[in-house]
């Protein structure tokens, strides 16, 4: 397991929770294996081990509401503690000590969150995925052959837009970045609306000049809102990536929208994996893969404002994983 305190206490969205069903199913944060699973009493996430010979919990199944190991049939209820040994005579105690190692774990805007140590507070906003004025879609779980720190800090990257998303989200006729300014309120930092030309922002082939206006909400979240001032169209980004590994990370995009409710989410969810991908080609060329955190280390413009905010506050926090 990769140790890092900050990064610990957080938590993950490591899974849609539509495609969580009747068997558990092994994860991955930061080099720790982890087992979730579904009872009638919601989502679980236990250490993926038997305390009994090391045997992966994931590899069993749920019966009646107990996580069975596949190795020796060894049962675990919801709260970790092993209720049935097989192989034990029926009326002699169960030590205390066979138990699993519980992680907190809960379903919220249609993911699953685990968090290895003790959150203190709840996963990231996502206010529009309630919220009858939108429809959300949900693009993952998608893998990146990098640190997760590139990953977040290629979100808030304004101009590369014109450039490998040419012709979608900006263009490389205009691909000037005017000018903002980034603050920190409310425990996040959040810039000033950047107005970009995009010639087809979400796939249905109408450009818009939207105002961006960026967040990074967590070491692992950010978000945009973008909106055309001419019509009222809001389109909101969300992403959440996990690092797998020092250098491979998990995303999920959660993209929102306040028109054509209606409509097929298929275009939408297309074109936003399409967008992810053009990004995860480029972001597994850069080196190195762990994201710099002395200025002096990369050369920097005022454009880049997001991404400087992002490695001061990483520096902050005192996160080490997915950092040089």
């Amino acid at each position: 397991m990769l140790q890092d305190q900050v990064l610990k206490d957080s938590w993950f969205a490591v899974m849609v929770a539509d495609n969580l069903g009747n068997k558990p199913v092994p994860i991955e944060i930061m080099g720790e294996r982890v087992a979730l699973f579904r009872t009638e009493k919601g989502v679980h996430a236990f250490k993926d081990l038997c305390i009994h010979r090391g045997a992966a919990l994931s590899g069993g199944w749920v019966k009646n509401g107990v996580l069975v190991c596949p190795y020796h049939g060894w049962e675990y209820d919801c709260s970790g503690q092993c209720v049935r040994i097989p192989s034990q005579p029926k009326e002699q105690a169960i030590t205390q000590k066979a138990k699993a190692i519980v992680y907190e774990c809960q379903e919220r805007y249609g993911l699953i969150w685990v968090s290895l140590g003790q959150p203190s507070s709840s996963p990231p906003p996502y206010p529009e995925y309630s919220d009858p004025a939108f429809r959300t879609i949900i693009s993952g779980p998608n893998y990146v052959n990098g640190a997760f720190t590139r990953v977040v800090e290629n979100f808030l990257d304004v101009g590369h837009l014109a450039w490998i998303h040419d012709g979608l989200l900006g263009s490389s006729e205009y691909p000037e970045v005017k000018e903002y300014k980034v603050h920190f309120r409310d425990g996040r930092y959040i810039s000033d609306p950047i107005y970009v030309y995009q010639p087809d922002p979400d796939g249905r082939g109408q450009s818009i000049n939207n105002g961006i206006v960026y967040e990074i909400l967590s070491p692992f979240t950010a978000r945009l809102t973008k909106t055309d001032p001419n019509t009222g169209i809001i389109k909101i980004n969300w992403i959440h990536a996990v690092p797998v590994s020092a250098r491979k990370t998990l995303m999920f995009s959660l993209v929102a929208r306040n028109y054509d409710l209606d409509a097929s989410n298929d275009t939408f969810l297309e074109f936003q994996n399409t967008i992810n991908q053009q990004d995860a080609a480029m972001i597994e060329t850069q080196r190195p893969e762990e994201l710099p955190l002395d200025l002096q280390t990369e050369l920097h413009l005022k454009s880049d404002r997001l991404a400087i905010a992002y490695r001061r506050w990483l520096t902050e926090l005192g996160v080490t994983v997915g950092t040089a």
